[in-house]
């Protein structure tokens, strides 16, 4: 009769394979890292942003959300502000990153209070030299060239990066949500096109979706002005994000997402 039993070089190599794979200890999670505004991140209740509860539809055994969205803050100031660099300093390879500004960079670039949020409109390499009451100089950017930043510096780290446009604001012309398509809404877009990386449209996403259910319905999202929502509003613009995602198979964050409910 032949020999039943296993070479003993192929034995010592099952037996090696085996105890590397039961003795190996997985590595850490990967984490998406959200950055952005108070859309993203809000702690004033009644009002949420959608990071504050996107997580729910993520399975968290398998990914972490991290949410470092900060109220009022601009691409500007969070880079100014050390943010980005406590951000960028976090991130590891297999991570994931989604930025969404745009709400507070409108305002013309100058050391003012009203103007400290401020970029240069556009996507180009124009700069703007500031000097701040206390001598320290400032070279301001284009929204577009923040973004850039955002993007290149994730990349290096080994991480994916994502731009969502900003969400709309609870203003309507003519029975149709006002959209951002001629300015951050589209200089986001031109952006992800430019360096490579997905774009989530979550300007258009919502706003369809908001005049789906009408002016009246959307009303009660908004529990205090036309930009920040309450918990069943952010949830509508965390689905919003989440469509984005499965409508864009190329985005590695799908298999992270819970199955889609019947």
């Amino acid at each position: 009769m032949k020999n039943k039993h296993l070479p003993r070089h192929l034995l010592a190599a099952v037996t090696l394979l085996f105890l590397l794979v039961a003795f190996t200890k997985p590595g850490p999670k990967p984490t998406i890292f959200l950055i952005g505004d108070s859309t993203v991140r809000n702690t004033n209740a009644p009002q949420m942003g959608w990071g504050n509860v996107v997580a729910t539809y993520f399975d968290t055994t398998k990914i972490k959300v991290q949410n470092n969205a900060m109220a009022g803050r601009s691409t500007r100031t969070f880079i100014t502000e050390g943010r980005w660099e406590k951000t960028i300093a976090a991130i590891k390879p297999g991570d994931f990153l989604i930025m969404q500004f745009g709400h507070n960079e409108g305002s013309a670039p100058d050391t003012s209070k009203a103007g400290r949020r401020g970029v240069l409109r556009g996507t180009g390499d124009e700069t703007k030299a500031l000097v701040w009451p206390d001598g320290h100089p400032e070279t301001v950017n284009t929204y577009g060239w923040y973004l850039r930043k955002f993007i290149r510096e994730a990349k290096a780290k080994g991480a994916t990066p994502i731009v969502a446009s900003m969400i709309p604001r609870n203003e309507w012309k003519e029975g149709k949500v006002i959209r951002a398509s001629n300015d951050f809404g589209k200089w986001a877009q031109e952006v992800a096109q430019q360096e490579g990386v997905a774009f989530i449209n979550l300007n258009e996403i919502t706003a369809l979706k908001y005049e789906k259910l009408g002016p009246d319905e959307v009303k009660k999202f908004f529990p205090g002005d036309h930009t920040h929502t309450n918990e069943a509003g952010a949830r509508v613009n965390a689905e919003s994000v989440v469509d984005g995602i499965r409508s864009n198979k190329k985005i590695a964050l799908n298999k992270f997402l819970k199955k889609e409910r019947l």
